[in-house]
C-alpha cells in the first residue's frame, strides 16, 4: 500500500485525486458508493505487479477529489462524471484504456462505453449489469411503482434529509452497515429506521473488512460528508431526460460481467435470459461468484484480481 501513488489532476474543471501504481497498459477503476478509491487496493496492487499501470480516481463529490459544487445535485449527472473520465484519461496520455467499474462506478462505466466507446479498449464490469433507457417512464417512476416510497433511491432524494439521518446515525455504523450489507430482498431505509431491519442489528465485521478499512472509509466520509455521493442518486431522472439521445443504443466494446449471487442488484432472468446479450453484443463472459455479495472487490480479491487480469490478457 504504500508504494501507490497518490496525485492531484485537473480535469473537467475538478481537482480529482487519484491513486495509481505500475507501468504498462492503463487500467482505469471506478468505484462505487460509498466507496473511495481505496475499494480497489487489492486490485491496484495486482495489476500493477501483472505488468499493468492501475489508475484509480476519487470520483466526484468523494474523498479527496474538490471542486465539484455539492450543494448543486445537477453538476453530478453521468454526462459530468463520463466527462470526467474522459479527461482524466486524455490527461494520462492515452488514447484507450481498460475499464473496470463497480456499483455506480460500473453504470458510469457503462455510459462512457456509450458516450465515447473510442476510449474504452475492454471493459470488465461489476455488479451493475446494463440496463438500456426506457423512453416510457422515469427511473424513479419505475422504483416507485415497484417498490414504494421507502425504497433506498427514493429515500436518497431529499437534499439534507438523508444527511441527517446518517449524521445521527453516525458515519462509521453507516459504512459498517453498508459494506456488510448481504441480503437479496429490496434495499428499504425506512424514515424511522435506516437500513429497516438491520437497523439495531450489531454489526461483526467479515475477515475481509479490518477495522482500519471502516476507518479510512470513516475519516474520508467524515471530512466531505455524504452529499456529493448521494447527488449521484438525485440526478438519476435528469440523467434520463440528458440520455434521450443513447435511447436504443447498445455498449459497443468487449465486456466481462461479474456479480456476487448475493447481490441485491442481480437480476439472474435478465443476465442468464438473453436480455443482457442483447444490449451487450460484445458481451463475453458472464461470471456469478457463489456465496458472494455486493462489494466483490473487497470480499473475494483473489478471485476478482484473476477474473479481470484473465479477461485484459485477451486484448
Amino acid at each position: 500500500m504504500e508504494r501507490i501513488e497518490h496525485k492531484v489532476i485537473s480535469v473537467n474543471g475538478i481537482n480529482m485525486h487519484v491513486a495509481e501504481m505500475g507501468q504498462g497498459p492503463i487500467v482505469l477503476l471506478i468505484h462505487g458508493f460509498p466507496e473511495l478509491w481505496y475499494s480497489w487496493r487489492h486490485q491496484i496492487i495486482y495489476l500493477a505487479a501483472h505488468g499493468y499501470r492501475a489508475v484509480a480516481p476519487d470520483l466526484r463529490g468523494y474523498g479527496d477529489t474538490t471542486g465539484a459544487p455539492i450543494d448543486d445535485p445537477t453538476k453530478f449527472t453521468t454526462l459530468h462524471v463520463v466527462g470526467d473520465m474522459v479527461a482524466l484519461i486524455d490527461s494520462l496520455g492515452a488514447d484507450k484504456v481498460f475499464v473496470v467499474g463497480h456499483d455506480w462506478g460500473a453504470l458510469i462505466a457503462w455510459r462512457l462505453c456509450l458516450f465515447r466507446p473510442d476510449k474504452v479498449k475492454a471493459l470488465v464490469n461489476l455488479s451493475v449489469h446494463f440496463t438500456p433507457r426506457n423512453p416510457k417512464r422515469k427511473i424513479l417512476e419505475n422504483v416507485r411503482a415497484a417498490y414504494g416510497d421507502d425504497h433506498y433511491m427514493c429515500r436518497f432524494q431529499e437534499p439534507g434529509e438523508m444527511e441527517a439521518v446518517f449524521a445521527s446515525y453516525g458515519t462509521k455504523k453507516v459504512i459498517e452497515k453498508f459494506l456488510t450489507y448481504r441480503d437479496r430482498a429490496p434495499f428499504y431505509f425506512p424514515t424511522d429506521k435506516p437500513f429497516g431491519a438491520l437497523y439495531d442489528t450489531p454489526v461483526i465485521l467479515p475477515s475481509w473488512l479490518s477495522e482500519e478499512d471502516v476507518d479510512y472509509y470513516t475519516k474520508k466520509f467524515e471530512q466531505t460528508g455524504f452529499t456529493g455521493a448521494l447527488n449521484y442518486y438525485r440526478c438519476v431522472d435528469l440523467d434520463w431526460e440528458l440520455e434521450a439521445p443513447w435511447t436504443d443504443a447498445r455498449a459497443s466494446v468487449p465486456v466481462k460481467y461479474i456479480v456476487g449471487e448475493l447481490d441485491l442488484v442481480y437480476n439472474k432472468e435478465y443476465v442468464k435470459g438473453g436480455g443482457f446479450k442483447k444490449n451487450v453484443p460484445q458481451l463475453e463472459e458472464v461470471v456469478v461468484i457463489e456465496g458472494a455479495a455486493h462489494f466483490i472487490t473487497q470480499e473475494i480479491p483473489d478471485k476478482i484480481n484473476k477474473h479481470i487480469y484473465d479477461f485484459l490478457q485477451k486484448f
